[in-house]
């Protein structure tokens, strides 16, 4: 499949067009960045390790049944997706408080939740993606009510599906953010909604579930270190390391090779 022109370039991803009206293809970048872009680096290789775990998750998720924006892995760094109109909202699920929640609520650290939280956020860098109400979605038009019945429903189940695929590998999910967006079916001649972005340490809080080790970009937010080798310990762990390649944490002058397992 080849690039067609660049149609879009975020923190940590890039779309190019093909041939295909319905098919683009997203490109995996090694830019880390947190707090809405104001710090950011390069760490060569996360690229490579997102696209391969995002694949390996959002292929289990189409496996239960989530509808997602995935075509096939292309390469290393490269993923065929369906072209969908994003919906302008991040949904961020919480399981055990951390982040902003404890910041904005003063809930204790590693409290763990009764029940998933579900919030909302409008992505909007320069506003730093304020949290937002089911009535500010609708009174904006940014979804319908059906629309956000039909999201989470499918972001609860999500929920469920990843806890179990982490906790068999000794991993607690601590809470994540997703994005959603309309395709076109060609089979029916309607708009389906469909899981888009990414799912990986990128957009995900990882705990080691015995020493509750950060394996997540909470690494690089909170200056820890070693960030190649947690995202490198989570695939890992999802028995997924592909084709040799060398690998170097820029930020901390480590080389580490990587062999991932072929499909």
């Amino acid at each position: 499949m080849n690039k067609g022109n660049k149609l879009y370039e975020g923190k940590a991803k890039i779309i190019y067009e093909t041939k295909d009206k319905d098919l683009v293809i997203q490109h995996f970048k090694d830019d880390a960045t947190a707090f809405n872009n104001l710090k950011k680096a390069k760490v060569e290789g996360k690229g490579v390790l997102n696209n391969r775990i995002s694949e390996y998750i959002l292929s289990n998720l189409s496996q239960c049944g989530i509808q997602t924006h995935l075509v096939k892995r292309l390469n290393m760094r490269e993923q065929l997706i369906k072209k969908a109109e994003i919906f302008p909202i991040e949904f961020i699920v919480r399981n055990i408080a951390t982040g902003s929640l404890t910041k904005r609520l003063g809930i204790p650290e590693g409290t763990i939740l009764d029940k998933p939280l579900l919030e909302y956020c409008y992505k909007k860098d320069e506003l730093n993606d304020p949290l937002v109400s089911k009535e500010h979605i609708f009174t904006f038009g940014w979804a319908t009510e059906k629309e956000i019945q039909t999201i989470d429903k499918m972001t609860f189940r999500i929920n469920d599906i990843l806890i179990g695929m982490f906790r068999a590998i000794g991993i607690k999910l601590v809470d994540f953010k997703i994005e959603y967006g309309k395709t076109w079916n060609k089979d029916t001649k309607k708009k389906e909604i469909v899981l888009a972005d990414e799912i990986s340490p990128d957009t995900c809080r990882l705990w080691d579930a015995k020493t509750e080790k950060k394996l997540d970009k909470d690494r690089f937010r909170k200056d820890l270190g070693n960030i190649i080798q947690a995202y490198q310990d989570v695939a890992r762990r999802l028995g997924i390391m592909p084709e040799e390649t060398n690998i170097s944490e820029v930020n901390f002058g480590k080389t580490i090779p990587i062999k991932f397992k072929k499909k």
